[in-house]
């Protein structure tokens, strides 16, 4: 997130190399900022355009720059000749006022200049205690006027990008405009402003669009705004309103309450009423619109679901719709929620399992990243949670739909199981590949197998539900034996520390145990940061707080009833928020938002918490009963822990033996890589 400010060399403290500005194509305005290209804070470093202006007045020079300096000024420079100030026709200088970005306008005040005359506009920013840069273009259009960089340690001077030692910069053109070349900043919400440090962390810092449409708001454009409240409108800090047109890739600046960006106000709130947003208060109602609005945002027209609306994240992870597809049903919109049960149904691989993300048309994976077995977990579990909300006619509809890919799903996930009773080791949300089995497929897949094995009930299929119900039983003992017996931490293997998905085997995943509700506690304070929030595992190898699992636990202490514990993390993650109320992936050491927001996951975990504090969110069954829906559910007797199974003799616990030297490698494993 770097930008580059108008300076101007105003002093003789550049060395000047006496080279004059070659003639160039005409150009008054390259409006392309997606690069930051020179440094410009001196004494040290400048930078220069060259434009060729049509009037014979120059009003105004602008020129994209991002800032994380605390203090300084930028003085622009208007020549001749980029390296001589006694050739300047105009200058003028602005205070930066701290860390910002943004199209720095400057008031030349009507300066004379030759229309048709090549000039160059250059830019130095004075009195800094931070870097200043000024961002641009690198891939310039043949003809375009050359750009300059005075870097007085590495070049020694003044040199033209894509000339003598800068020949391969030759691409790389600074943004600039000149007079009416541009619309002007104020037209779209992009003029400069102060950006305190903690906004810089987070890109993007929030979302506007349509429905499956969305825009990434950069910090800067989310700086001063907030959303008109029930809606997918920004109001920015002037009091005008920023919104995206229906069928169009960016969002434009009207007046508030202009006919059609009402009309969208209007028609998201409309669709808030047509559910039932969740939250005992105004404030988490506010979070609960928030998170809502921008799923919805994120939901695309096929069902796929964008992690968030960023580079990498821009993919449809089965973990993460699952999730969204949960948090929509329970908030009473069961059409959005069973789009993305069918997507993820069309998109299941022939074996019963799928791919670890797909590009959001479907059409499949976007690398060759390793399949995660955990969805065959997720799927049938969100695929249970919208069944118990769905209407009996589309119940039985969707049963007929969907239970081919639960039957994959779990038959897969039942055949995976050893003889201990565990799943393969395989990839689960820390993305990354271990030799030893994780609590994060195996939690899961105990979701999922019991999810199926009541589904199957619905549909009549006794043999299949006694068959899954059987596989769940083998696997919760493999997991009490396996992961109780030294601690539920990340993998099989001792010493692989606490997890984060500890939190999955307590509601409204899989019944709680005693040992697993102290076991949450014990792990909330292992993994806990001074941000308030955790990490996802012990092992994990970075500084940062991650919302999501955070919010397992806020989840999971609202689903088994421990109300005051989830209202406190309910709390932190409003407290979290970026400025207009998206939800970062992160949390920095600082306790800004950092990475992406809104991460769609958090989003939905926050939804789900809200519900489940209002006490509607139920835990697949643990076992055969009187199939129940809707809220009945959430009482259902087989909710509740299972009792222990007796240890067969034919199963030995091999694990120590077979792992140990194993065990280094899984703590070298445990890496930093995470989703994106």
């Amino acid at each position: 997130m770097r930008g580059r400010l108008l300076a101007a060399v105003a002093s003789a403290a550049l060395a000047l190399t006496g080279a004059a500005v070659p003639a160039a194509g005409a150009s008054a305005a390259q409006p392309d900022h997606t690069h930051a290209n020179v440094a410009i804070h001196g004494p040290g470093h400048a930078g220069a355009q060259s434009f060729v202006p049509r009037d014979d007045e120059l009003d105004t020079v602008a020129a994209w720059l991002v800032s994380r300096s605390t203090s300084g000024q930028v003085t622009a420079s208007v020549r001749t000749d980029v390296t001589d100030p006694a050739t300047e026709v105009a200058a003028a200088q602005v205070d930066l006022g701290g860390t910002g970005r943004g199209w720095l306008e400057l008031n030349l005040g009507g300066a004379r200049v030759t229309p048709g005359e090549e000039y160059a506009l250059v830019l130095q920013a004075t009195g800094t205690d931070g870097a200043v840069e000024w961002w641009g273009s690198r891939s310039a259009a043949p003809g375009s006027p050359p750009s300059w960089n005075y870097d007085r340690d590495h070049w020694g001077g003044w040199v033209e990008q894509g000339a003598g030692p800068a020949e391969r910069y030759a691409a790389w053109d600074l943004a600039f405009y000149v007079d009416d070349a541009h619309p002007g900043c104020a037209a779209d919400n992009s003029c400069w402003r102060h950006l305190g440090g903690e906004q810089l962390g987070v890109q993007p810092a929030g979302i506007v669009g349509t429905p499956g449409h969305p825009y990434a708001l950069s910090a800067f454009e989310a700086a001063g705004a907030r959303f008109v409240p029930g809606s997918s409108v920004l109001e920015l800090a002037d009091g005008s309103w920023l919104y995206v047109p229906e069928g169009a890739q960016a969002p434009v600046v009207v007046p508030a309450g202009h006919p059609d960006a009402l009309a969208q106000v209007e028609e998201s709130r409309a669709w808030l009423a047509s559910g039932s947003v969740p939250g005992r208060t105004e404030a988490e109602r506010a979070m609960a619109e928030r998170a809502l609005l921008d799923m919805r945002l994120l939901l695309q027209d096929n069902g796929a679901v964008a992690a968030a609306w960023h580079t990498i994240w821009r993919y449809s992870w089965p973990r993460d719709s699952a999730f969204t597809a949960v948090a929509l049903a329970r908030a009473g919109f069961p059409e959005e929620a069973l789009r993305i049960l069918r997507y993820n149904a069309s998109t299941q691989r022939p074996d019963g399992t799928w791919e670890a993300r797909t590009l959001l048309d479907g059409s499949g994976p976007p690398d060759a990243r390793a399949w995660q077995l955990d969805a065959n977990g997720w799927v049938p579990w969100a695929t249970w949670q919208y069944l118990q909300v769905a209407s009996a006619a589309d119940r039985d509809a969707a049963l007929a739909e969907l239970y081919p890919t639960v039957e994959a799903a779990a038959d897969h996930a039942a055949a995976s199981l050893d003889e201990n009773g565990i799943p393969p080791a395989r990839p689960d949300y820390w993305e990354s590949g271990y030799p030893a089995p994780n609590l994060g497929t195996a939690a899961p897949l105990l979701a999922g197998l019991r999810a199926a094995a009541a589904i199957a009930e619905l549909a009549g299929e006794e043999d299949d539900a006694d068959r899954w119900f059987a596989a769940a039983d083998r696997l919760q003992w493999g997991i009490d034996h396996s992961f109780g017996g030294i601690g539920y931490q990340r993998t099989v293997v001792d010493g692989s520390g606490k997890d984060s998905a500890v939190a999955w085997l307590a509601p409204p995943f899989n019944p709680v145990t005693p040992v697993v509700r102290a076991e949450l506690d014990t792990t909330w304070e292992a993994l806990v940061q001074d941000t308030g929030g955790v990490q996802p595992g012990e092992r994990w190898g970075d500084d940062m707080t991650w919302t999501p699992e955070t919010m397992f636990f806020a989840l999971a202490w609202a689903a088994d009833g421990q109300d005051a514990k989830a209202e406190r993390l309910v709390e932190w993650m409003d407290a979290h928020r970026t400025e207009v109320g998206a939800y970062p992936e992160k949390v920095g050491p600082d306790g800004n938002p950092a990475a992406v927001a809104t991460l769609g996951w958090t989003a939905s975990l926050t939804v789900l918490t809200l519900t489940a504090l209002d006490g509607s969110v139920p835990t697949p069954p643990a076992g055969t009963s009187t199939v129940t829906t809707g809220d009945d559910a959430a009482t259902d007797p087989r909710s509740a822990a299972p009792a222990p199974l007796a240890t067969p003799d034919s199963v030995a616990a091999p694990w120590l033996l077979v792992l140990a030297l194993a065990a280094a490698a899984v703590v070298v494993g445990l890496s930093r890589r995470r989703r994106r």
